[in-house]
């Protein structure tokens, strides 16, 4: 299994700014950035969480090169994992309906139903991307014969 750690820099509190205003920011931060980065890190280890097939330090740890579908999704967890400790000046059931789409997103990605073009993980170093890592299992429902 691949180790990955995140050394910042995917996302910056200036960039939220495109998905709450700046004034909310300060407000409900009381402009200590120190909470909103703790908002983004926990956005993006829950983002990354659903990209085990994918090679997430290219990913996340390369800032310059930035999927912005991905980026997008970043964004809405950030911002409603930051909401959560004061809604003001947002409005919260559109955070969560954003919220929910972007782990919607996530789901499907992990499930292989939506292709993003992100780099692929490859782990063994054959110059062929691996499959998941993850494992789903589960078996026929029990059957009764009666002659």
């Amino acid at each position: 299994m691949e180790q990955w750690n995140y050394t910042g820099g995917f996302l910056s509190p200036q960039e939220v700014e495109t998905h709450l205003y700046k004034e909310a920011i300060d407000t409900i931060s009381r402009e200590d950035d120190t909470i909103l980065l703790a908002a983004i890190d926990a956005a993006v280890q829950e983002a990354a969480g659903y990209l085990g097939a994918y090679d997430r330090a290219k990913i996340f740890n390369q800032p310059k090169q930035r999927n912005e579908l991905l980026l997008t999704f970043v964004k809405d967890i950030a911002v409603w994992h930051f909401v959560n400790l004061c809604n003001a000046g947002a409005e919260l059931e559109l955070k969560e309906k954003r919220y929910d789409r972007a782990v919607a997103w996530l789901r499907q990605v992990q499930k292989g139903e939506v292709t993003p073009s992100l780099p692929r993980a490859d782990n063994d170093n054959d110059g062929k991307p691996d499959g998941s890592t993850e494992y789903i299992y589960g078996s026929n429902p029990k059957r009764n014969q009666h002659f």
